[in-house]
C-alpha cells in the first residue's frame, strides 16, 4: 500500500515563500530552516489563500497602527501558533456595540408632583430675589 503524498511539497512551500515575498516586497533566501516552518504550516491544511489573507490583514492593521511592523517579520509569520492566532483574528466577526435603551418615558405626573413643583420653583425665585436685594 502506497502512504499518499502530502498536501504540501517542496512546489508548495516554493510557491508560499514566494507569494510572501511578493505581497511584502521581502526576498529572504528559502534555506532549510524557512522550508520546514513553511512545511508545518502547509501541513495543517493552509494554504496560499490563508497566507495571502493573513499577510494583507497584517499590513491593514500596521497601516492603522494597531499592529508593528514586525508582525509582518517572517521568522514571526512562520511561527505555527502565531499563523493560526492572527489567521483566526482575520476571519474574527466584531459585532458593534448594541444601542444603548432608549430612556423611559416619563410615567404622566399627577396634578399634586405638578403643583409641587411650581411651588418649588416660586420659592426658589424668591429666595433668589431676595440675595439680589441683600447684594444692593
Amino acid at each position: 500500500m502506497n502512504p499518499s503524498p502530502p498536501a504540501w511539497d517542496s512546489g508548495a512551500i516554493a510557491r508560499a515563500h514566494a507569494l510572501y515575498a511578493e505581497l511584502t516586497g521581502q526576498t529572504l533566501p528559502l534555506h532549510l530552516e524557512r522550508q520546514r516552518q513553511w512545511a508545518l504550516i502547509l501541513a495543517q491544511g493552509y494554504g496560499l489563500e490563508d497566507i495571502r489573507r493573513l499577510i494583507i490583514y497584517l499590513q491593514r492593521e500596521i497601516r492603522a497602527g494597531r499592529r508593528y511592523v514586525g508582525a509582518l517579520k517572517l521568522s514571526n509569520l512562520l511561527q505555527l501558533e502565531r499563523f493560526e492566532e492572527d489567521l483566526a483574528l482575520t476571519r474574527l466577526q466584531l459585532r458593534p456595540p448594541s444601542p444603548p435603551p432608549l430612556p423611559r418615558a416619563p410615567s404622566p405626573a399627577s396634578a399634586a408632583d405638578l403643583a409641587d413643583d411650581q411651588a418649588a420653583r416660586l420659592r426658589a425665585l424668591e429666595i433668589l430675589r431676595q440675595f439680589r436685594r441683600s447684594l444692593r
